[in-house]
């Protein structure tokens, strides 16, 4: 039998309301002994070999942070971009500054363009909001030879110049003809980004690059302090180059995480129907290794992305009249809810506005109707716009969520003048409302659409501080407990894992994030402020690098 190592810290807060608080952890073969004092592990300590470890004496023990919505795929091939954003990113490498204007943004590409390369440029983060529109033709004029793509920052459009059009072979009839394809704009949304991808694959999906992406995604989620993300939807670009790439750079000694797969039933669906997907997914567990896993959870969508303006909102609609895109439409969406629900799976929903959440609740109601089910764990995915009336339904038919609070902080202020009035801008993410009716949440980065920090996401819930600095929806405050039950528990509980992750007690994974300051000390404005020392995975201290 192994030897007890005990941790001893200022402060443990386990998550567990039964037991909350300890400053000492007992771990052995990964697995948590027990959590109290080192008077009450004596029963342990007596009758076992131990080591008492002091290093974390002055610091603050929580539960391993968990991200249940994320994109390690889509992250690998955004991170080796060069990054163009209208707010800062802090990245492990380098701090991005923000870029507001359309004549800021238009000369930051023209710079980072002009080094002489000819290969093909990729840049991520534009946003019309803060950069206005930027088209082919203006792409043209500032770089006419060189491909150019403009990675749009909800990742679901980009706008490509001549050069790049003509490089990977889109000017065609077939492609001008594609609904959700602008091409005199040079501009490919929503599954009209689909051929773009496919045509863009053997680049961005490169082993140089695709490796790059890897490894800097790694370094993001040791960062935040994560010990569990969840990939909600492998399979975006091409499933099986996407889990070859995961087991060469996650499944190794050196990962300090765990990644739980979702497979997305929209990208993976062909001519044969989604009955093909069932038959897919229910063979994914036989993949499994220890750090890399699949269960029974299976993604949906309903509408378009947030940051796009593509979401489907209802009365009074956006401000300019124009309208949100379905990903599946309603009698497709419902089709496949039914398949994987008589099937047994734990449904998860992309849903951004309040008409894709309309649907995904019509139809749990019919389900429900159908094959009454306990504990499905039906989960909202985003949780963008809502009403009231729409949570409480929720609460009836026993819907979860996971939300990207994160909107709220970028795009409420700039979505009250631009997009949607302040009323239903300063009410995003009603986790307010949640918490009122009892339904569980966790929170989300869906990275690369917010930074993978959960207590950068915890302090948005509990503060809902917008990038102007002002506090919107107070209503729909948390509780620093509740945000931070949402980046440990409560988002074990939306991937069905609360029995072996997000909370401190004998028997679960001995998984903890180390913190230099006790977040119900600094209270909700001091969350994100909180440094990270780092975390422990399976009972092993593993520091975070920090940069010079």
């Amino acid at each position: 039998m192994s030897k007890i190592h005990v941790y001893t810290a200022k402060a443990i807060h386990t998550m567990e309301p039964s037991h909350a608080f300890g400053t000492a952890i007992a771990v052995r073969d990964g697995e948590i002994l027990e959590v109290g004092t080192l008077d009450s592990l004596a029963p342990w300590l007596e009758r076992h070999q131990h080591q008492i470890d002091r290093q974390f004496e002055d610091k603050v023990i929580m539960p391993g942070f968990i991200d249940p919505h994320l994109h390690p795929s889509m992250a690998a091939v955004i991170l080796p971009m060069q990054f163009i954003t209208a707010l800062e990113w802090k990245l492990p490498w380098q701090n991005v500054p923000a870029t507001t204007s359309h004549e800021d943004y238009l000369a930051r590409l023209k710079d980072l363009t002009s080094d002489g390369d000819d290969a093909p440029f990729f840049t991520w983060g534009y946003h019309r909001n803060w950069h206005g529109d930027v088209t082919r033709r203006e792409l043209d004029q500032i770089c006419p030879t060189r491909p150019v793509i403009v990675w749009h920052r909800s990742f679901h459009e980009v706008i490509m110049n001549s050069a790049a059009i003509e490089h990977f072979n889109l000017n065609t009839n077939a492609v001008a003809g594609h609904p959700q394809v602008k091409l005199d704009d040079g501009l490919f949304y929503e599954n009209g980004l689909r051929i773009a991808i496919n045509a863009l694959n053997p680049v961005i999906m490169s082993p140089e690059k695709f490796g790059l992406g890897m490894q800097r995604l790694k370094q993001v989620a040791h960062f935040g302090g994560h010990t569990l993300v969840g990939d909600m939807g492998i399979g975006i670009f091409n499933f099986d180059m996407e889990w070859q790439a995961a087991k060469s750079f996650f499944d190794t000694p050196d990962t300090p995480f765990r990644v739980h797969y979702t497979p997305n039933a929209l990208a993976l669906v062909d001519d044969e129907g989604f009955d093909k997907v069932l038959t897919f997914a229910n063979g994914l567990t036989e993949l499994n290794s220890d750090k890399l896993f699949f269960t029974d959870h299976v993604k949906l969508f309903t509408d378009g992305a947030f940051f796009s303006q593509l979401m489907m909102v209802g009365p009074p609609g956006y401000l300019d009249g124009h309208d949100g895109e379905w990903l599946m439409v309603p009698e497709t969406f419902e089709a496949a809810a039914r398949l994987f629900w008589h099937a047994g799976y734990k449904i998860h929903v992309h849903c951004t506005g309040d008409l894709g959440l309309e649907l995904a609740l019509d139809v749990l109601q019919k389900l429900q109707d159908e094959k009454p089910r306990f504990n499905h764990r039906f989960t909202i995915e985003h949780f963008g716009l809502s009403t009231p009336e729409q949570v409480e339904r929720m609460a009836r038919l026993g819907a979860i969520a996971s939300a990207n609070v994160y909107y709220l902080h970028e795009l409420s202020a700039v979505y009250a003048l631009h997009a949607l009035g302040p009323e239903r801008a300063y009410h995003m993410a009603r986790l307010g409302t949640l918490a009122r009716n009892n339904i569980p949440f966790a929170l989300h980065s869906d990275y690369t659409m917010a930074p993978a920090q959960p207590l950068n996401s915890a302090w948005v819930a509990a503060r809902r501080e917008n990038a102007e600095g002002d506090i919107v929806g107070e209503s729909e405050l948390v509780s620093v407990e509740q945000a931070l039950r949402a980046i440990t528990i409560d988002a074990a509980y939306v991937l069905g894992l609360e029995n072996e992750i997000g909370s401190l007690r004998g028997g679960k994974r001995a998984d903890f994030t180390v913190l230099e300051a006790d977040p119900f000390v600094v209270g909700a404005a001091g969350l994100k402020d909180i440094e990270i020392w780092g975390t422990v995975f399976a009972g092993t201290p593993h520091k975070i690098d920090k940069p010079a």
